[in-house]
């Protein structure tokens, strides 16, 4: 995964509406730091193009005529070094962005966001520090039913990598865990690094889904 040179964010725009993609280029393209390196109009268009352009975030909708944003993630996921996906879409609890997430995306974004929200979503989901909306998250796993009991008690976290993890869970970012444990903030990074190769996941987003699913977290239960 890479940027365009230095620290600046190369984003790919994938949606199908032209004046959806038209509008995200205004605002990240005037945005320092930050530049939009192509479109496409559909999933099936993305394999190619990230292998060309090699974006550090994807803005992928969730549905699109002929590969829909799921099946593209899932197949950007399975590559060597993939870009951080960010799921475009019009309501935060469509069953889509719920599949999206567990394919792999690492986090969501609606159409209808704030100039400012979506620069801050593509900075956020680049940097992978913090969980993009975990209150949301929260709510699309219970929707579907998390399982009962707590299905990583056999991943072998220990009590601190547990504690991390429930602050990932909040949405916490790296700072925020450290100075709520009194810790390092050196030595989160380290425990977040364990807790995913623990669970077998890529980022703190995935972590956070595998949390709320196997009930490790209670998604029925709002975050403090």
């Amino acid at each position: 995964m890479t940027a365009t040179g230095g620290s600046t964010i190369g984003v790919l725009l994938v949606d199908d509406e032209e004046l959806v993609r038209t509008g995200l280029r205004a605002i990240l393209d005037s945005e320092p730091g930050i530049r939009v390196l192509g479109e496409a109009a559909d999933g099936a268009e993305v394999p190619g193009l990230v292998a060309r352009l090699r974006p550090a975030v994807v803005l992928m909708d969730v549905r699109m005529p002929t590969v829909d944003g799921i099946t593209a993630t899932r197949a950007l996921l399975a590559r060597p070094d993939p870009p951080r996906v960010l799921v475009l879409t019009t309501f935060g609890n469509d069953g889509h962005v719920y599949e999206a997430l567990r394919a792999g995306a690492t986090g969501f974004l609606l159409k209808r966001a704030r100039p400012a929200d979506i620069v801050s979503a593509v900075r956020t989901v680049a940097s992978g520090e913090s969980l993009l909306f975990p209150a949301a998250v929260r709510e699309l796993v219970a929707a579907v039913g998390p399982d009962t009991g707590d299905r990583l008690a056999g991943r072998g976290l220990t009590d601190r990598e547990s504690e991390v993890l429930r602050g990932m869970a909040r949405g916490l970012s790296n700072a925020e865990i450290a100075a709520e444990l009194v810790l390092g903030v050196e030595t989160v990074k380290t425990h977040v690094g364990n807790v995913l190769a623990k669970l077998g996941v890529r980022d703190r987003t995935q972590a956070v889904v595998a949390a709320f699913e196997s009930g490790f977290v209670d998604p029925r239960r709002p975050l403090p």
